[in-house]
């Protein structure tokens, strides 16, 4: 079983391109239902910390019945899947991470990946984005970014924008993600406007596993949408 971690603004849609490629293949695939998404909200900055977040996949992976399994995580599905994988290492096979790093890499960013990364900030402020934020703005702003029209105009238009808990909950994510102990790869593209370069190079000192660092030349951040092909190879060379 692999499972799939979509970031924000995206949606378990994210993955469609790459799950046709997986289960043609032979693998089944689940993509849980992420708070803050469509109707699985909640209004409470602390039911997003990443604690919260890991604890809401694993009672759907349960409840599905799902044992071991590869995990796959993109944007903040990745940051999300690090610690997961640190918290459950006797459920999870092998970790995939696509663009965003493990969370103990933020820890010395530099400055650039913080001026790259300023609007985080600005979404810790209560209700400004969710105004600021409106769909025209969004849709021009993500396909600034590299992203297709049609996914641009899809994102923009969900209801995807109580989502920016993930953001403001994480000065209340205490507890720093554990280090990983299984199989990982991590997957960052040279032109992603997100994340540096700095930043990324620094996953690997997260990871006690075997780890690949795998660098995309001319990709941009929105991989899974635009290269859905060459992101399932990545994923099943890391499963196999």
């Amino acid at each position: 079983m692999i499972v799939l971690l979509h970031g924000f603004p995206q949606d378990r849609q994210t993955w469609d391109g790459v799950a046709v490629e997986l289960e043609a293949a032979g693998h089944e695939v689940f993509r849980p239902e992420l708070r803050g998404y469509g109707e699985s909200s909640s209004r409470r900055r602390r039911a997003y910390t990443l604690d919260a977040l890991a604890a809401d996949v694993m009672a759907q992976l349960d409840r599905a019945g799902i044992g071991r399994f590869d995990l796959v995580g993109h944007d903040l599905g990745a940051l999300l899947g690090f610690h997961l994988a640190g918290l459950h290492p006797d459920r999870v096979r092998t970790l995939t991470a696509f663009s965003v790093p493990h969370r103990g890499a933020w820890s010395r960013p530099g400055l650039r990946q913080l001026l790259h990364s300023a609007y985080i900030g600005l979404f810790q402020l209560p209700l400004l984005p969710e105004l600021l934020l409106t769909p025209r703005l969004l849709e021009r702003h993500l396909r600034r970014s590299g992203l297709d029209p049609d996914s641009a105009r899809r994102y923009a238009r969900a209801k995807n924008r109580r989502a920016l808990h993930w953001y403001r909950a994480f000065p209340l994510q205490r507890r720093q993600s554990p280090r990983i102990s299984m199989p990982t790869l991590y997957v960052w593209s040279d032109k992603d406007e997100f994340v540096t370069e700095r930043l990324a190079r620094r996953c690997g000192a997260w990871v006690d596993g075997e780890y690949t660092f795998r660098i995309l030349p001319g990709v941009n951040h929105w991989i899974p949408e635009l290269h859905p092909r060459l992101a399932a190879e990545l994923i099943l060379n890391r499963c196999r």
